[in-house]
């Protein structure tokens, strides 16, 4: 009797299983290409103007097309009987949002304290500012795109995008009130404008809507379209992945090419790492004491340690447009917390 074969995955799966196997050199090179060639990253970092019409034209930005590009393509992978048993068993988001608030307050004074033992003259108090304006921010979006490189769960991380910006407008002024006291000079006041300043609106319609509207796309297809349609997105919003952390990396490079200073970079450097470090350990030690299965566990800790950067990196160019070279801890942070996240898919997958 003759055997029948099985058919090969079709190129857009193939494509995406090469991409994910290859995610942190993938990475490594766009923040290479942002260091070479930062221009056209720059540009599109520019909102431009589409023309409608002889006397209307529509703000088009690049990196909030990106974002909602990636966060629909997380949403669409999320069957809503999935997100449903997670509010029936909520351990893991729950644990997820308190460690998520906790490690701020746990981390940054330790920094603090370090920072106020060197030379500098303001006692460290601006890349502490830089430092509270990055952990103070919700779980990253690129969080869903390292959790599917390493098969983790996907429910529990959207959950916890989705929950922990909706918070944001609240949880942010008050861990940024909670960690004022450590700093000097007039970066506490600048900080708190800060704080006043973040946008529900913006954690709305740039980080909610489209997650939303991929787990709402989800269901309303017909059941043998959806293979193919996110054979197509997936792939495709993990390229647009790599293009934003391009086009944002080129962005905080921008400024240190212009006026490099090495020592600052090498302080920035520092205390994003310590920060990252930090921050991962604690969200692996919290798994471990939850006693977690391995999927859980692994989205917990990317939760614990990947933080919205680029809403960080907003706010600073906000608060403090005459101190661009805040933007180095950003930068930092984000190259350590998707090597971090990098190491944690890996343990999942030796």
């Amino acid at each position: 009797m003759r055997t029948r074969t099985a058919a090969p995955p079709p190129l857009t799966e193939r494509a995406t299983t090469w991409l994910r196997h290859r995610l942190g050199r993938a990475v490594a090179l766009a923040y290479t290409a942002a260091l070479l060639l930062p221009g056209p990253g720059l540009w599109l970092r520019r909102t431009h103007a589409l023309p409608l019409g002889a006397a209307s034209a529509l703000p088009v930005s690049t990196v909030r097309l990106l974002l909602a590009l990636v966060l629909f393509s997380a949403g669409l992978q999320v069957p809503l009987r999935a997100l449903a048993g997670l509010l029936r068993r909520p351990r893991a988001l729950l644990a997820g949002l308190l460690l998520h608030l906790s490690i701020p307050l746990l981390v940054i004074p330790a920094v603090a304290f370090l920072l106020r033992r060197t030379p500098d003259t303001d006692g460290g108090s601006g890349l502490v500012t830089a430092m509270i304006l990055i952990v103070a921010m919700p779980v990253a979006a690129g969080a869903t795109v390292w959790t599917g490189k390493g098969d983790g769960d996907q429910p529990t991380m959207v959950g916890l995008v989705l929950a922990s910006t909706l918070l944001s407008p609240l949880t942010v002024p008050l861990v940024i009130h909670a960690l004022l006291p450590l700093l000097s000079g007039g970066y506490a006041d600048t900080l708190t404008r800060a704080g006043h300043t973040t946008q529900g609106a913006f954690a709305l319609v740039d980080v909610v809507l489209p997650c939303a509207a991929g787990i709402v796309f989800r269901p309303a297809l017909p059941a043998p379209w959806l293979g193919p349609v996110q054979g197509l997105i997936v792939p495709v919003a993990l390229a647009g992945s790599l293009l934003l952390t391009y086009v944002n990396a080129s962005g905080a490079l921008g400024s240190f090419l212009a006026g490099p200073r090495p020592l600052l970079f090498a302080a920035a450097l520092t205390v994003a790492t310590l920060v990252c470090l930090l921050s991962f350990t604690l969200g692996r030690g919290a798994a471990r004491l939850l006693r977690l299965d391995p999927c859980t566990a692994s989205s917990l800790t990317l939760a614990c340690g990947m933080n919205n950067s680029s809403a960080g990196a907003v706010l600073i160019t906000t608060a403090l447009p005459d101190k661009p070279h805040l933007l180095l801890p950003v930068l930092a942070y984000g190259i350590l917390q998707k090597t971090a996240a990098n190491r944690v898919v890996r343990r999942r997958h030796p």
